[in-house]
């Protein structure tokens, strides 16, 4: 199965416990070593974003927090929060769904992943299944209005 719809399949997981519906999975060689979907409202921590929650798992599961060679699938661009660890963290691709026009760090507000930046590069491929990933997000928002209302 492609990594984006792995991805896709954690965004539903966050949707079905209520969370804004963004997933993650990181992949070495093929191999899924982290997964990841939001959890803020939940544990009420800011840092429960889908890609964190993905790096940590990935960080376990390999030993080491150098995620060298792996790369990320993430329905959202990232937010400069989870930029910097994808940075930090050593990963070589970042693959995101839908743009974040609103706090995207991989162009749409900010583009930290601009090469040269800082001390390690991710090569960044954003709009993969776009309209899958943006639409999932676009009908729990509006189902949350819808809910709101009532």
């Amino acid at each position: 199965m492609h990594p984006m719809k792995l991805a896709l399949n954690q965004a539903k997981k966050a949707y079905a416990i209520n969370e804004v519906p963004i997933g993650a999975v990181i992949v070495r060689d093929g191999v899924v070593v982290g997964r990841g979907y939001n959890r803020r409202e939940t544990n009420q921590n800011v840092l429960e974003h889908a890609e964190l929650m993905a790096i940590r798992q990935a960080c376990r599961k390999l030993g080491s927090w150098r995620l060298l060679d792996c790369d990320l699938y993430v329905t959202l661009e990232p937010c400069p929060m989870c930029a910097g660890a994808i940075i930090q963290s050593r990963i070589k691709n970042v693959y995101f769904g839908a743009y974040d026009e609103k706090a995207g760090a991989a162009g749409s507000t900010v583009d930290l992943f601009v090469p040269d930046l800082f001390n390690h590069n991710v090569a960044v491929t954003g709009g993969v299944m776009q309209e899958e990933c943006a639409g999932i997000i676009k009908d729990f928002f509006k189902n949350l209005r819808k809910n709101k209302e009532k």
